[in-house]
């Protein structure tokens, strides 16, 4: 067919490629668009009111499983498979090593799948990136586990199906975010609005508040207004400013470093708004259905914020690194906090970076972004611990400050992010010797020069100085409770 159309044959791998990413992303789009009306429908005529929660967790789950057959065909089979593993942990080991035992089946699992998808079935054969729902039921499962075993959810294992609707419902099967079990089974049950409902209630009726649900509709279409736009700029933007043109070898040579700077940081702004489309169409996904709400405003008006996972201006915006970090991918990063940061007892910034590597994939590219987002990290909170503090004496020195830090943040969080674009460890290497490893020993300087204590660290100070402050001044305890009898 190829050469009676005249194409030659040496395009077919980069045509083949071409169409298959393209048809992977209608197919996604297609079946999140078919997910929000199912959502708009599963609110309106499944109501919490109307049905009971077993007809709402069958539903869900079928739904979950048609869009992800659809979606990845038999490779979907991984889905089930990991479930039912980690179920299976979660039955016969004991509540004190639950966690532990669903953790590692679980990463171990999708890492497996990880590793055969990249460097088995990607050279010369289809394969579908089903690898990436597998990572959002890897959230799921661990935190359910984490939850049961500190007893979050009153310690109550799930059924298989509540087990399978929370993992493998059509509202987040496709991208997500994941969310809290307790909060899934208050949605399901329709008891997610009596908790956040109480401050508010309308009014009294048998001695019980009578509660008015609050209409998802107008954030509903506002991020579906967000997602329009953001899909119209990344269309518009992203084959103009290609991140792999700045390790071209003309344009390293020929263009002063001060245009390379801004070129980066257009090009990874350009970037972007494919993820903004993707996870404010889930966010939406989820509204639709009646699940996300997360209380009011200051003005009256609801919040369906609960399971978000980005704010768009505090990202564009951010004057630091951790800012930055603290509103993108905002489910991924309380996963991680809940599972290993404050778990971690020896260097829980450095063990999450890591945990977040081997989370998204096996590609050398996401472990040197990971481990130069260490040195980043580092490196920012000692520079807001030592050298903020002297801009905070007026507001235009703040201003200054801002400004300053908005700009650096923005280069160095372009310059970590490229390998996680690039993938290659070649290419990779290749644009950071292009710019001397200039950031990389800049933040080694840096950490060198301004030590920073540790959270951990400066707590329990704190409380031993307390202790000594308590200890060393007895009398002044006493004469404080001789004043408080004789008031």
């Amino acid at each position: 067919f190829w050469r009676c159309a005249g194409v030659c044959t040496l395009l077919l791998p980069f045509i083949m490629m071409t169409l298959k990413k393209v048809l992977q992303f209608v197919n996604f789009v297609a079946c999140q668009l078919f997910a929000l009306l199912m959502a708009m429908w599963f609110r309106i005529y499944l109501h919490p009111s109307k049905t009971s929660p077993f007809i709402r967790h069958v539903v869900a789950t079928l739904l979950g499983f048609y869009l992800a057959l659809f979606c990845f065909g038999w490779y979907s089979l991984h889905f089930l498979v990991q479930s039912g593993l980690s179920y299976g942990v979660m039955i016969f080991a004991g509540l004190e090593h639950m966690h532990k035992y669903c953790f590692i089946v679980t990463l171990g699992y999708l890492i497996v799948c990880q590793i055969t998808r990249v460097y088995v079935f990607d050279y010369g054969m289809y394969s579908a990136d089903f690898t990436g729902p597998m990572m959002v039921i890897t959230q799921k499962i661990t935190s359910m586990a984490f939850e049961i075993h500190d007893g979050k959810t009153n310690v109550r294992m799930p059924s298989l199906l509540e087990y399978l609707s929370y993992n493998c419902n059509f509202m987040g099967i496709l991208a997500g975010p994941t969310c809290s079990y307790r909060d899934y089974m208050a949605f399901i049950e329709g008891t997610c609005y009596q908790a956040r409902h109480q401050e508010n209630a309308n009014g009294k009726e048998n001695g019980k508040f009578k509660q008015s649900e609050p209409s998802p509709k107008n954030d509903v279409i506002s991020k579906l207004c967000t997602c329009a736009i953001s899909l119209a700029v990344y269309l518009s933007l992203y084959k103009l400013l290609p991140v792999e043109y700045s390790i071209d070898d003309y344009f390293v040579k020929s263009t002063p470093l001060y245009l390379q700077v801004i070129y980066l940081y257009l090009a990874m702004l350009a970037l972007r708004p494919k993820y903004y489309f993707v996870w404010t169409l889930a966010d939406a996904i989820n509204n639709a259905a009646g699940f996300g709400f997360n209380g009011y405003n200051k003005d009256g008006s609801p919040r369906w914020d609960l399971i978000s996972n980005l704010r768009i201006l505090d990202i564009e915006f951010a004057t630091s690194f951790k800012l930055f970090l603290d509103n993108w991918n905002i489910q991924t990063a309380l996963w991680l906090k809940r599972v290993c940061y404050e778990r971690c007892p020896v260097n829980p910034t450095a063990a999450t970076f890591l945990l977040s590597a081997m989370w998204h994939g096996v590609y050398p590219g996401y472990y040197l972004t990971f481990v130069t987002g260490i040195g980043m990290t580092m490196a920012a909170r000692a520079v807001r611990h030592n050298i903020r503090p002297y801009f905070l004496v007026s507001d235009s020195h703040k201003l200054v400050y801002d400004v300053i830090t908005w700009a650096c943040t923005q280069v160095a969080i372009s310059y970590t992010v490229v390998p996680f674009v690039l993938l290659a460890v070649g290419s990779s290497l290749k644009f950071y010797s292009s710019w001397y490893f200039f950031l990389h020993l800049l933040c080694l300087l840096v950490v060198l020069a301004l030590p920073v204590k540790s959270k951990r660290r400066q707590a329990k100070e704190q409380q031993e100085n307390q202790q000594k402050d308590s200890q060393s001044d007895p009398s002044t305890d006493s004469n404080c409770n001789q004043k408080d009898k004789t008031s």
